[in-house]
C-alpha cells in the first residue's frame, strides 16, 4: 500500500469518527409554550423528538428536553401537532419558545382524579386572576413632557415600596404553582403503588424524599422519575426497619 492510499484511509476513517460524534452529541432545548397570545403559558403540551424523546409542559409552559443534534422537535396539543423543527437549526444558548394558535379562554379545566385527586392541572384561572401581578414590571423611565429626551418618574419611584411587595408576591405565587406540581406529580397513591409502604413510613418516606421542581424538571420520562422513587424506597426502608424493627 502506498503512502498515499494510507493518507486517504486514514483522511475517511477521521471522517467517519467525526461524523460518528456530531451525530452523538447531544444538547438541551428548552423554552416556554405559550397560547396564541403569546401572553400565557400552556400546561400539558407535549414535545416529541423524531428519535422518541419527549416530554410534557409544566404548569407555567416550561419545557426542557435533551435531544441528539441530528434530531428534530415538534409541539403537539389535543392532537395537533406543529411542523418539525430541526434541532441544529436551534439556537440552544438561549430559550426556545413556542406559540400555539390556541386561545387562552378556550382552554379546557382539567381536573384530575383518582391517583391525582384534587389537583387542578391548568394555572391558566390562577394566572387570569392574578394578570396584574405577574404582567407587572417596573419602568422608571419616561418620556419628557416636550416629547424629547428621557424623564423621571417620580411617582414610579415614590411607589418602590409597592413595587417590591408586587415583585416578593409575584414569586410567592410562582412557588405556590411549583409546589402545586410537585404535589402532583409525588403524591400519596403513586409513592405507594410503587414503594408498597404502609402509614407511618409512607407519610416520612414523602417528607423525607420529596423532590424539588427543579428535579422533576431534570427527569427525562415518567419512567426515570418512578425508578427514582424505587430507588430511594429502598434505602428509606433498610434505615426505617432498622430504627423501628417489627415486634412479635
Amino acid at each position: 500500500m502506498s503512502y498515499y492510499q494510507l493518507l486517504q484511509r486514514l483522511c475517511f476513517l477521521l471522517l467517519l469518527l467525526l461524523s460518528y460524534f456530531v451525530s452523538a452529541a447531544q444538547v438541551r432545548v428548552y423554552g416556554t409554550v405559550y397560547d396564541r397570545t403569546a401572553k400565557f403559558g400552556m400546561a400539558g403540551v407535549t414535545v416529541m423528538s423524531t428519535s422518541g424523546k419527549g416530554t410534557v409542559t409544566d404548569s407555567a409552559g416550561h419545557y426542557s428536553i435533551m435531544v441528539p443534534t441530528t434530531d428534530s422537535i415538534c409541539f403537539s396539543y389535543q392532537g395537533k401537532a406543529t411542523m418539525k423543527f430541526p434541532v441544529k437549526e436551534i439556537r440552544t444558548s438561549r430559550s426556545f419558545d413556542m406559540s400555539l394558535h390556541v386561545d387562552v379562554h378556550m382552554l379546557p379545566t382539567v381536573e384530575v382524579t383518582a391517583m391525582r385527586r384534587g389537583y387542578t392541572v391548568d394555572s391558566i384561572e390562577n394566572r387570569n386572576e392574578y394578570r396584574k401581578v405577574f404582567d407587572f414590571e417596573r419602568d422608571y423611565l419616561t418620556s419628557s413632557s416636550g416629547g424629547a429626551g428621557v424623564g423621571l418618574n417620580l411617582d414610579l419611584l415614590f411607589s418602590l415600596r409597592k413595587a417590591k411587595r408586587i415583585e416578593a408576591f409575584r414569586r410567592l405565587l410562582i412557588q405556590d404553582e411549583k409546589d402545586k406540581y410537585i404535589d402532583h406529580r409525588f403524591n400519596k397513591e403513586l409513592v405507594k403503588k410503587i414503594t408498597g409502604l404502609e402509614s407511618p413510613a409512607l407519610e416520612a418516606f414523602m417528607v423525607e424524599y420529596r423532590p424539588t421542581y427543579e428535579m422533576l424538571l431534570s427527569f427525562e420520562n415518567d419512567y426515570d422519575f418512578y425508578q427514582f422513587i424505587k430507588d430511594c424506597a429502598y434505602y428509606f426502608s433498610r434505615s426505617w426497619n432498622r430504627k423501628h424493627p417489627l415486634r412479635k
